[in-house]
């Protein structure tokens, strides 16, 4: 029959035709086939055709032939079955129970024509099909995807027929209530969607009622063939991760189908299916993970080859504790340390958190007995112990909980009791570790009492804390043991993670409590008398800064003490939170820390009117706090909580203030010592100081850049710009922004330091301000030299060359300027005392005593001594200082044993050590700047009053001696040891790490020691590897015999600051991993060469599984050498060198030629080194930028996507691999495989683009699992070509 007209009218009319003449439909479809490729070339996939047929089948007339039509349309390839579908399923499903049998018949089309969709999306017609299925099915208003590519909308189609089905069953068994919408969100009924079917409907008969029930079955069947289809399986997984909110609740109502549905129980095979694709879609990203090696699959049991898995936070504990002040949150790095090592070792929570445990009990017991010096010390240990691990830990379980707010309730919740349950757990396997929890002397009583406490709650005393207040604990009439386990307990009780439940586990109690009284006394001394209204006197507060609080309720209560009491009330509470509460008030740290904070920056009063700042009302409590905080370990408990920035801020403030006021300024203490302006300055300006490396040479900072240590690019500028971001970021009201034009006068002087370490100094012009205080200070300084009439002996100095100060002038007290006139002016001073000395006219004791009245005068001075000198050193242009006993102090009664001690300190590394002793023809000397620095320090006492001068000036002579060249440093630890024999340990060990700062060459030495006693590689102690060859016992001679040879993580962690070129590092560790690599599958084929000899004892059938049993020990071993690396490049450069490593080094390595294969270890040690760089990335990026959807930095996008240009590239054959082929392919997919399955967050950074370009090379890898599941993690924007990538695949 010739068509007429248009083919599609003609179509039209003959199917009408057909129909009425009842045509069989194979003739009918040949005919319609023909016309379709004679009208338009194309007779595929037809979306008229579709709307045809289903119009037919609707409108009630002829229904079989027009089914029969239908299905073979469909057959054929004719129809769009896609549109078929949509068109059908809302007339259709809404009267199935009116029409079952068109409902059987649509389902029987969909089993055997709704699987062919993915041929259809790559037709010619399909985007004007995608438009038709919208409109019929709403896919864009209901899934919220305006535009969408082919991919996408398959997804939502599948999705959309798979839970019509769904929802259509539990309607039928009135299960939709149940839901948590109660209703579908597509029409199940006639009414819901404006259809009647009344005229549609079929006469009831027993047949009728039959085929209902069957209708259901075969449903059930149609949804365990949608989830057993591979495609759709993927199709489904893929909306899961791109609808979440849809998601959540198809999954409900598939649950409930399983849970409650009649029909589903008559269908175990379907009900098994069902749930089985349930359990592998319940947790997020399970489906289409790669396959891991059983090699990556690790546990930790007790012993030292489970120790190096957590190696990186043994490392980062101990790095916290070596007196550095950082600006960073201990607790978050901690937290985030945790989870990443959690992901990639692929352990349990438990295991995470029992690791972090033991890790940070070996910091407290590595060293017991700290040395003595300006260092922190045992409390600064158990700080990072009791208080920071615990709240790490809370802060992982915390945000558990904030994530079942917006995830799947019944998943999450299951997760959070998951963490807990492993927390509870891992706390009693703790308990088992004896020689770990063996509390070191001072807390003893703490451990005891904690003891004690849980005996009287298992007794059923009802006890408050502070009953112990009035106990001896050390008694005999207690027989009870504590230990650092039941320490632990308390603070994680505290902090609500346990109850006390915990006391009733097996062996916590120890020993009875038979002799307490059974009656409390009623007039208990401490906190509890506090508590209830005792006034503070003398007495109390004696008591109150020996013991810590131990609630938050009591800390509360003296802090409003400090904002409200009267003003010795003020100055007593100050003291006491500075005391025992800030440094061993471990459970309520984190408040203290934030209170002591608030009472540095006290809010102006509502009724001040004063002129100047209110902050000078203040001063005698300020003064309180100042000198409470002072100490090394306070600031370090600060800097753990991240408490730097805001500290900073409150200090500037008071500097600001202080500075600007006269001495006259001055108040009177309760207990008779008078404080001054000058006081409260030089307190705050010290204490500023420390939070900043101001006293570093500026070599520093100009050579290492970004690549610096974190936290050696400390400035004022950048602590107000963390202090700023973390207001901005705080869930309560945010404070305002503060910035350094504030403090116009503190500005002044840091501009001031800045010039000096720049240049020399210069701009000091006769009769100026500056200029006529200068000239005060240096005759108040040298008024005794002075006094005999003669001229100034500073008239030819280079800095007061024109001075008309002379000696015979009466000058009889200091002058009274403000702190910062005299801080401008001391620059100018020392370098004029320096140049005398160096001419002669002034000598070395003379010079001493000069500065030291100075810094008397005014101790923040000692700040811009040390500032002039750190600059001067560095310069070169002054003449040495012979040391030889007469002019200058003598080291020679002790060089020769600091030389001993050196040598015996870093004997283990293999590090030469140049000698000392030059003869006695050629005395020590030392630059001029550096020995004026020691002959001041030498000049205070070792006491009390001194010690916060001295927290300043050690660490800064320590800086100095570094920057000068070799011997300096043991030359100054001669001098000091001579005068202080309790800090020889101190100064020696800062001197024998001197030998890494002039030697790159020692450096590489000492990483070599560090991988080789970590992995057991030759040259380590035989039979000894892991955390404790690396770390080993600290340093020290509370050991016997003295000081022992130092491990050389310890040795390493102490001096990596002090690295001038940092940069390096990442290039000398790759080197050593390789090294180690190659060491490591050379042992493998040995083994095997020996295992293959004639004389074997293994038989050959075990032979393969030995190899097997190799191969996994080597995969172990390499993933702790990349490990150590990855905490070593991150500790010492941060993020600047993680970033160098991954963009600039990496590829570098990669694009050379690589020879590893020089022995007998042919392929493997490729294999090897694949899988090393691989983790070796991972690892490094974890520490760096952490696995968290928001990154620590925005810096963590921009090397994602330059990584994945890189690789993608690479894969594109755009850039050619100059290394072994196994390697490169190793690294690619151990790179890839480890993000997707161990930090998916990094996906969301990729640009799609080069993402897809990823996956594409991966396809042609045959490595189809792998890309798609990294399109899967990629978000929305990449779900089209995940998309695609599933249909192609299937």
């Amino acid at each position: 029959m010739e068509a007429a007209g248009p083919p599609w009218n003609w179509v039209a009319e003959y199917t009408n035709a057909a129909l009425k003449e009842g045509h069989e439909a194979v003739e009918w479809v040949a005919h319609v086939a023909a016309a379709l490729s004679a009208g338009s070339g194309a007779s595929v996939w037809s979306p008229e055709l579709a709307q045809l047929l289903a119009s037919l089948i609707s409108s009630g007339g002829h229904v079989a032939c027009a089914w029969k039509y239908a299905e073979r349309a469909l057959a054929c390839g004719l129809a769009s079955p896609m549109l078929f579908f949509s068109l059908l399923s809302v007339r259709i499903i809404p009267n199935r129970l009116l029409r079952p049998s068109a409902y059987r018949l649509y389902l029987e089309l969909l089993r055997r024509h709704g699987f062919s969709f993915p041929t259809e999306i790559k037709g010619p017609n399909f985007r004007r099909t995608m438009v038709l299925i919208d409109s019929a099915i709403q896919l864009s208003e209901t899934f919220g995807f305006e535009t969408c590519e082919p991919g996408v909308f398959a997804m939502e189609y599948i999705l959309c027929i798979a839970w019509q089905l769904v929802d259509a069953i539990l309607d039928e068994e009135g299960l939709l209530e149940l839901t948590s919408e109660k209703l579908s969100q597509w029409p199940m009924r006639p009414h819901d969607n404006g259809i009647s079917g009344g005229a549609l409907g079929e006469q009831r008969t027993e047949t009728f009622d039959r085929l209902q029930k069957t209708n259901t079955s075969f449903a059930v069947e149609i949804i365990k063939h949608f989830l057993s289809h591979k495609v759709i399986s993927r199709l489904l997984s893929l909306a899961r991760e791109g609808m979440t909110s849809h998601w959540g609740s198809f999954i409900e109502h598939l649950h409930l189908l399983t849970e409650n549905s009649f029909s589903l129980r008559g269908s175990t095979t379907s009900l098994e299916v069902i749930k089985n694709w349930i359990d592998r879609n319940h947790s997020q990203f399970q489906v289409l993970k790669p396959k891991r090696h059983k090699w990556c699959r690790t546990t930790l049991t007790p012993g030292v080859g489970s120790s190096t898995l957590w190696i990186p936070i043994d490392m980062y504990l101990e790095d916290c504790v070596d007196g550095s002040v950082a600006a960073t949150n201990s607790i978050e790095i901690l937290s985030g340390l945790v989870k990443a090592l959690h992901a990639v070792n692929c352990s349990t929570w438990h295991d995470a958190f029992l690791a972090l445990w033991i890790a940070s009990l070996r910091l407290v017991q590595r060293e017991r007995e700290p040395v003595e010096g300006p260092v922190p010390r045992l409390d600064t240990r158990l700080c990072m112990l009791l208080s920071i691990t615990t709240l790490a830990i809370a802060n992982i379980i915390e945000e558990d909980e904030i994530c079942t707010e917006s995830g799947n309730l019944c998943e999450l919740k299951e997760s959070l009791a998951a963490r807990r349950s492993d927390l509870v757990s891992s706390l009693q396997v703790l308990g088992d570790y004896e020689s770990l929890l063996v509390p070191p002397p001072s807390v003893v009583s703490a451990a005891n009492q904690a003891a004690s406490k849980a005996n009287m709650f298992i007794s059923g005393r009802n006890v408050s804390n502070r009953f112990m207040d009035g106990v001896d604990l050390h008694g005999r009439e207690i027989n009870c043991y504590g230990n650092m386990w039941h320490l632990i307990v308390e603070c994680c009780i505290s902090c609500n993670l346990l109850d006390t439940s915990a006391y009733f586990w097996p062996g916590y109690v120890k020993g009875h409590l038979n002799q307490i009284p059974h009656t409390i006394p009623s007039q208990v001394t401490g906190w509890s008398t506090f508590v209830r209204g005792a006034p503070l006197n003398q007495s109390t507060v004696n008591v109150l800064v020996s013991y810590p609080a131990s609630s938050l309720a009591e800390l509360k209560k003296i802090y409003e003490v400090a904002i409200n009491g009267s003003e010795d009330d003020k100055i007593a509470a100050a003291t006491v939170l500075c005391g025992a509460t800030l440094i061993s008030g471990w459970n309520i740290q984190e408040h203290t820390v934030n209170f002591v904070a608030k009472l540095l920056s006290p809010p102006v009063p509502a009724d001040y009117s004063g002129n100047g700042s209110h902050l000078i009302n203040h001063g005698p409590m300020l003064n309180a706090i100042l000198t409470g905080i002072s100490s090394v370990d306070c600031v370090q408990v600060f800097s753990f909580h991240g408490m730097i920035p805001e500290l900073a801020a409150a200090l500037m403030a008071i500097c600001e203030v202080f500075g600007s006021c006269p001495p006259t300024i001055s108040w009177t203490l309760k207990t008779g010592e008078e404080i001054s302006a000058y006081t409260v300055f030089s307190s705050a300006f010290i204490l500023l100081m420390r939070l900043w490396k101001f006293n570093h040479p500026p070599l520093e900072y100009c050579i290492m850049g970004e690549a610096a240590p974190v936290g050696s690019q400390l400035t004022p500028e950048y602590l107000l710009l963390l202090r700023n971001s973390k207001n901005n970021n705080s869930k309560q009201s945010p404070a305002n922004p503060i910035f350094v034009d504030y403090f116009p006068k503190l500005k002044l002087w840091y501009r001031q330091h800045q010039a000096c370490l720049a240049s020399t100094l210069s701009g000091l012009e006769h009769g100026t301000p500056v200029h006529k205080n200068v000239d005060a200070l240096l005759n108040m300084m040298f008024r005794k030299i002075n006094s005999g009439g003669n001229q100034s002996f500073f008239s030819g100095s280079s800095s007061l060359s024109s001075s008309s100060v002379t000696g015979n002038e009466d000058i009889c007290s200091w002058p009274k300027l403000p702190a910062w006139d005299i801080m401008e002016a001391v620059p100018f001073v020392v370098d004029a005392t320096l140049t005398a000395c160096s001419h002669g006219r002034l000598s070395p004791r003379e010079l001493a005593t000069g500065l030291k009245e100075l810094a008397d005068y005014l101790p923040a001075s000692l700040a811009s001594i040390v500032s002039y000198f750190s600059a001067e050193v560095t310069r070169g242009v002054w003449k040495p200082a012979f040391m030889n006993g007469r002019d200058w102090p003598s080291p020679a009664a002790n060089l020769s044993m600091v030389e001993e001690q050196i040598k015996k300190i870093v004997g283990a590394t293999g590090v030469d050590v140049p000698s000392l002793v030059a003869g006695a023809s050629s005395p020590a000397t030392l630059p001029l700047p550096l020995a004026a620095f020691v002959s001041l320090t030498i000049t205070y006492k070792l006491d009390k009053a001194s010690q916060v001068f001295l927290n300043l000036a050690g660490p800064a002579l320590e800086n100095l001696a570094a920057s000068c060249p070799w011997p300096s440093m043991p030359i100054v630890a001669a001098l000091w040891t001579q005068k202080v024999k309790r800090w020889s340990d101190f100064l020696i060990f800062s001197a024998s790490r001197t030998v890494f700062h002039h030697n790159n060459d020692a450096v590489v030495q000492l990483l070599r020691s560090c991988f080789a006693e970590t992995l057991g590689l030759s040259g380590s102690s035989p039979g000894t590897r892991g955390v404790g060859s690396l770390l080993g016992h600290g340093f020290g001679s509370h050991f016997s015999g003295g000081l022992s040879p130092v491990a050389p993580g310890i040795l390493y962690l102490r001096i990596f600051r002090c690295i001038k070129d940092c940069a390096i590092l990442a290039e000398k560790i790759l080197a050593l991993l390789m090294l180690s690599v190659k060491e490591i599958a050379d042992t493998i084929m040995r083994r095997d060469y020996m295992s293959n000899q004639p004389n074997s004892k293994l038989k050959s059938k075990n032979l393969a599984r030995y190899v097997q049993s190799s191969l996994h020990t080597a995969m172990e071993r390499v993933k702790d050498a990349s490990a150590l690396g990855a905490t070593i490049v991150w500790l010492s450069g941060g993020s600047g060198l993680v970033q160098s490593l991954i963009q600039e080094i990496l590829p570098s390595w990669f694009l050379s030629v690589q020879d590893l294969d020089q022995g007998k270890s042919g392929k493997i040690v490729y294999q090897l080194g694949g899988h090393v760089l691989s983790y070796l990335v991972v690892y490094s990026s974890m520490f760096a930028w952490g696995i968290d959807p928001t990154p620590l930095s925005k810096r963590r996008q921009r090397v994602m996507n330059a990584h994945f240009e890189f690789l993608g590239r690479a894969l594109d054959g755009k850039i050619t691999i100059g290394c072994d082929t196994v390697m490169w392919r190793g690294y690619v997919l151990g790179f890839l495989g480890l993000v997707v399955e161990c930090s998916p967050c990094w996906v969301l950074d990729v640009d799609v683009d080069r993402l897809k370009r990823v996956c594409d090379g991966l396809n042609r890898w045959n490595e189809d699992a792998l890309a798609l599941a990294l399109l899967l993690r990629g978000g929305k924007e990449a779900m089209g070509a995940a998309a695609e990538l599933i249909l192609n695949s299937g």
